[in-house]
């Protein structure tokens, strides 16, 4: 028992929250580079190189230069097992995001130094503050002119509501920055230039702040710029409390630039060192933590196609007590049956090794035949209890999708069974109707990845149909009579994969409508029992 909690207070596992563009993928790279984990970073958008992100492994990622899944990467450092949760930062794969999010027990919150705080970002942040998740802010870009460091400050303040203490701070005038300036070691780290483009790690020149060397190279106006910064952050800023971090109430904040490196290892270093160990989940039963000798975890993911040679599907789950052992036999609850772990992983994006063991905080990959959904829950025999349920999404868009060529059926029932069950589309059937399915999706930009993978991983062209519908509801009740709404103008009548009834309407003013007219009736945003996010 005690070599696990040893073991896992080295685990620091996180997720980075950003808007699209602000540079989140590419800050995961340059971790990875000062982690030691590989030796040239290649940025999604590198002109002078054909290198790609290493957290960007889908095809279709390469190409369009976003992130469209969570990738999960680990490597240690200093004595930590990192677990990093590098999720998409486009808001159509939002679902994605939240999920992982239940994965980690902190966030890193990327800024653009230039744009602050973005609509995506604030939609995040309230997710990790509903969840109690400790809050890390990297302002990124300092490579380029932004905003003053101050009036960001202030900015998280009355978007976000939360304070932030500096950790670091920029050193130079108008935006033309050469270094930051580490405020509890009084020490300026200024970067020697390199024309890698960000590939390699860059090196740096350490010394105190009242060095005569350092404020010759400084300069006489970016010297009184930093001084006059820090005397003002030391007289009128907050000082630093992790039990207002732990709460949320403070964000620790970093300034650097992932494309150039400057700032990202003297962030990497301070962040595991405050950034909290594995913290105890919710069950049904009760709470699970370190302090529980018995094994459990959750599956927060599903990846279909990873190695499209073996067309296999990993099931992602972190580890929320006790010690797994490759082999073991665990209850997978929602079935009820009893699984062998014989092939357990983990991950540099694509590249994999098999794990002997691993502990609270860790993410692990496991060969899914078809058994694990998201959020099932998996516990050490003799012990049956669930985790908290995972948030559900209603659907807000809606195509008709079917085969072009009818003699590649079984390629695309399998490929959109699969994909489903990823959990980034939904699929529904219409009564009577057997050659196509309706999906229903968060973000229009869904559409084209799954007729992308579709096509790249299931060699099946599809037709597309969107639909005008823009509102899904679940119906039940006593007085439901499913041909009833099925006769109703402007409205769909179908059924999910568990054959619940659903209908779409194409506005709340409609639903309002049929509500009115169908007295007894439910109409749920989400599947009966489910709670929307």
């Amino acid at each position: 028992m005690e070599d696990i909690i040893t073991q896992a207070n080295t685990r620091r596992t996180f997720a980075i929250i950003s808007h699209p563009d602000a540079g989140k993928t590419t800050l995961t790279e340059k971790l990875l580079l000062y982690g030691g984990a590989i030796h040239l970073a290649g940025s999604v958008k590198a002109r002078k190189t054909t290198k790609h992100a290493t957290s960007d492994w889908m095809e279709i990622e390469k190409q369009r230069g976003i992130s469209v899944t969570s990738s999960v990467l680990q490597f240690d450092y200093q004595g930590f097992r990192v677990n990093i949760l590098d999720t998409p930062g486009h808001q159509d794969f939002s679902e994605d995001t939240y999920r992982t999010l239940m994965a980690a027990d902190s966030a890193v919150m990327l800024i653009d130094v230039a744009k602050g705080v973005e609509e995506q970002t604030k939609k995040l942040f309230r997710v990790c503050k509903e969840r109690g998740i400790p809050i890390f802010t990297f302002v990124n870009k300092l490579d380029r002119f932004g905003k003053n460091p101050f009036d960001l400050m202030e900015e998280l303040e009355k978007v976000l509501g939360i304070r932030a203490y500096p950790m670091n701070w920029p050193i130079g005038v108008d935006g033309n920055y050469t270094g930051v300036y580490n405020r509890q070691k009084a020490q300026v780290e200024l970067f020697d230039k390199d024309g890698t483009h960000g590939q390699k790690a860059l090196a740096s020149t350490v010394g105190s702040v009242n060095d005569p060397a350092f404020q010759q190279l400084l300069g006489e106006a970016a010297y009184q710029t930093l001084t006059d910064d820090i005397a003002l952050l030391d007289m009128a800023g907050d000082q630093f409390d992790y039990d207002k971090v732990a709460r949320g109430e403070l964000t620790p904040m970093f300034f650097g630039s992932a494309m150039t490196n400057f700032g990202v290892q003297p962030f990497l270093e301070e962040f595991l060192r405050l950034a909290p160990a594995p913290t105890p989940r919710q069950t049904s039963e009760g709470t699970v933590g370190l302090d529980s000798d018995f094994f459990s975890a959750f599956v927060f993911k599903i990846q279909a196609n990873m190695n499209p040679a073996h067309r296999d599907r990993i099931a992602f789950i972190r580890i929320c007590s006790g010690k797994f052992e490759r082999g073991m036999n665990v209850l997978h609850i929602q079935s009820g049956k009893q699984l062998k772990l014989s092939q357990p992983q983990q991950f540099l994006a694509q590249d994999r090794t098999i794990v002997e063991d691993a502990y609270p905080g860790d993410i692990i990959g496991l060969f899914d035949p078809g058994v694990f959904g998201i959020g099932d829950t998996l516990c050490q025999l003799g012990h049956q209890f669930r985790f908290k349920d995972f948030p559900v999404f209603p659907p807000e868009q809606f195509a008709r999708v079917q085969a072009k060529d009818t003699m590649k059926r079984k390629q695309f029932i399998k490929g959109m069974t699969q994909l489903t069950q990823e959990g980034a589309v939904q699929v529904f059937r219409q009564p009577d109707v057997i050659e196509s399915f309706v999906i229903g999706v968060v973000g229009s930009l869904q559409f084209e990845v799954l007729e992308y993978r579709l096509k790249q991983e299931y060699g099946v062209d599809i037709l597309m149909h969107q639909l005008s519908y823009g509102v899904a509801r679940w119906v039940t009740g006593e007085n439901l009579n499913p041909k009833a709404l099925k006769s109703m103008d402007n409205c769909m009548l179908l059924e999910d994969t568990n054959g619940r009834p659903l209908i779409l309407i194409a506005t709340e003013w409609q639903l309002n409508w049929v509500r009115e007219r169908n007295p007894g009736v439910e109409f749920l945003a989400t599947p009966p029992g489910m709670t929307p996010e």
